[in-house]
């Protein structure tokens, strides 16, 4: 008798330590919401928070990333930078990698114009486009553009944004342009557009163009790299300029997913992230470029050789890179009426878009 009653407090004893370390053991997230305990089974074990991926180019478009890299140090955001060959892919498909992403604006507008599943935030990038020449020729300026009649001028990504804009303007400006082909040769009476596909190989003062148009950091390498040279490229003049009011023109913009936007705990990491962005053009205005490329270095793609690094970024070069946060509300006239001047040059190059693709707080 006794040992059976030993035996019973035994048992007793052992289920309640059971029961007391199920009450105290964590539950287990089971990406519900809910972290288990059941009806009165006492779980307060919280969720982890999400985090929330953030995906940009290579390029001028990654500088965008440097302060919010910076400042994050909680772990709400994931940072990827990847070849601007594959942007797109990010936002693309049912189950798209980017919860943010930055994007060349054309598309952006494209893909993500109706607002249904990604809204822009606002633009992060200006341009970064500058003209190299040699020699006595003039720099470019609004007021003498008309000395590029009968000039050659090659021109970096002629068919994308960059070239699309020096379109716009030369066009704004009442002068006559044509593009350099096998079947259409140089032109006395109008501006010679010379596509080049490279800056790397194709922007060199031996290449047989008056003027070339290149981004940085190139356009600051190729000034720096024949500076020894008995015909050195010199600075001549900016793209950002020249467009519209001489304050750029929205290259790059930062979209979020619609579904993060609405939701409560998402819609908070926005207003975060557009808080970071708000702050980049100061951050990189203070930071040592060597601070920057360390703060970029492990977010490329692996295998990445990265645009930007420690022998061409330099203070000079993150400066003409034009990163510049405006709110959506703010620029959605200006990026409308851009878009507009894109399409009356390329009709397939970009479309218009809805005003439900400009967030709105």
């Amino acid at each position: 008798m006794k040992k059976l009653l030993a035996v019973t407090m035994a048992l007793a004893m052992s289920a309640a330590a059971l029961a007391a370390f199920a009450a105290c053991a964590p539950a287990e997230n089971d990406n519900t919401g809910n972290n288990g305990g059941g009806n009165g089974g006492g779980g307060n074990a919280q969720p982890d928070p999400p985090v929330y991926t953030v995906y940009a180019p290579d390029g001028a478009p990654a500088l965008a990333l440097a302060n919010a890299i910076d400042k994050s140090t909680y772990g709400d955001f994931e940072f990827h930078i990847v070849a601007s060959s594959t942007i797109t892919a990010q936002v693309t498909g049912e189950d798209s990698a980017a919860d943010f992403c930055v994007l060349p604006v054309n598309a952006a507008a494209k893909l993500l114009g109706s607002g249904e599943t990604y809204q822009m935030l606002g633009t992060v990038t200006n341009g970064n486009m500058y003209f190299l020449t040699t020699g006595d020729n003039a720099s470019l300026t609004t007021d003498n553009l008309d000395v590029l009649v009968g000039k050659t001028v090659g021109v970096v990504q002629l068919s994308n944004v960059p070239g699309l804009t020096f379109q716009t303007v030369l066009k704004a400006n009442d002068l006559d342009y044509q593009i350099l082909s096998s079947e259409v040769l140089d032109s006395d009476d109008m501006v010679n557009l010379q596509p080049i596909q490279d800056a790397a190989t194709g922007v060199t003062p031996a290449g047989g163009c008056d003027y070339y148009l290149c981004p940085e950091p190139a356009a600051s390498a190729k000034i720096k790299g024949t500076a020894a040279s008995a015909n050195p490229f010199k600075l001549a003049g900016s793209l950002q300029n020249l467009y519209g009011d001489g304050t750029g023109y929205p290259q790059a913009v930062l979209v979020a997913k619609t579904s993060v936007i609405e939701d409560t705990y998402g819609a908070a990491m926005v207003e975060e992230m557009i808080g970071y962005m708000e702050g980049s053009a100061q951050f990189l205005a203070e930071a040592e470029a060597s601070e920057v490329v360390a703060l970029l270095e492990d977010k490329y793609t692996e295998g990445m050789t990265p645009s930007l690094n420690a022998n061409n970024l330099t203070s000079e070069v993150i400066a003409n890179c034009s990163v510049r946060f405006t709110p959506a509300q703010e620029c959605k006239e200006r990026v409308n009426a851009f878009l507009a001047e894109l399409i009356a040059i390329s009709p397939d190059f970009t479309s218009a878009v809805d005003d439900a693709f400009y967030y709105a707080p």
